[in-house]
């Protein structure tokens, strides 16, 4: 059967049971309180920008090292057989670009 508990065992079972209720309130009132969530939201968003950050530079070293692959050859002598027609690609954009710009001020 059921052990009896004596009356100084109930009312310590209740301080205690009080306590614990005590603490979780407590809790939850940080938890829900304004500053706490807001300053959540500001730590999502700032992992957010980490991570997309992070995301963002690996895929730049990747494209710039597929770049460099294919105008350095494995000994690190430049490729002129595909420097020199990017080079000129990059002239004709830039002149293109100064003609336009000077047809719109004239």
């Amino acid at each position: 059967m059921a052990e009896a508990r004596t009356p100084a065992q109930i009312e310590a079972d209740i301080a205690r049971r009080r306590q614990e209720l005590a603490v979780t309130l407590d809790e939850i009132g940080v938890r829900l309180h304004p500053r706490t969530i807001i300053g959540d939201a500001k730590a999502a968003a700032a992992a957010a920008v980490d991570r997309t950050a992070g995301r963002a530079y690996v895929t730049a070293h990747r494209v710039l090292s597929d770049v460099r692959a294919q105008l350095v050859s494995e000994d690190g002598a430049p490729r002129l057989e595909r420097i020199v027609p990017v080079a000129m690609v990059g002239v004709a954009v830039v002149g293109l670009l100064a003609v336009s710009a000077r047809r719109r001020r004239g």
